[in-house]
């Protein structure tokens, strides 16, 4: 399988892509611990079919040290147990935001109420962040069919830097 287009062909989407690595830096280095982050990207990349970003993201966290078992329940995590009370909440906000279109009121109160009682302004900004960001990466790959499996960790950050 082979991706449709390759956006770093393109000057301008190549000139895009760099100032979102930018961006996803920002983040990355933020106070929302790291694992949470990774759980986050990986969880909205499997709603949004992004096959690219669930096998970086999957990748990535297991080259940061997340464990196996967390990594293949993220689909489930309402049913797992081997998430923290932080970490569940990061993961509603997180299915709720990207599935904005599915409720009429986006994020819910509840969800947004769990959310603040776990995470500091910075967090939380962070957070909104991510779930922006990540939701905008799943759409670059998705359009343009960028395939899963290959992909190492740190490549994408070496192509940008």
């Amino acid at each position: 399988m082979e991706a449709r287009f390759n956006l770093f062909d393109s000057p301008t989407a190549a000139k895009v892509a760099q100032r979102f690595h930018n961006a996803g830096s920002a983040i990355a280095r933020s106070p929302l611990p790291k694992s949470t982050q990774e759980l986050v990207n990986l969880r909205a990349s499997q709603i949004n079919g992004c096959a690219f970003c669930t096998d970086m993201h999957t990748k990535e966290a297991t080259a940061a040290g997340e464990t196996p078992l967390r990594l293949h329940l993220v689909a489930v995590w309402r049913e797992a147990t081997v998430f923290t009370a932080a970490e569940r909440a990061a993961l509603a906000l997180t299915e709720e935001a990207t599935r904005i279109a599915d409720a009429h009121q986006g994020v819910s109160d509840e969800t947004w109420a769990e959310a603040r009682a776990h995470y500091d302004d910075d967090q939380l900004g962070a957070l909104i962040a991510l779930v922006a960001f990540i939701n905008a990466a799943n759409r670059f790959n998705v359009i343009v069919r960028n395939p899963g499996g290959a992909y190492e960790p740190g490549m994408l950050a070496a192509a940008l830097d």
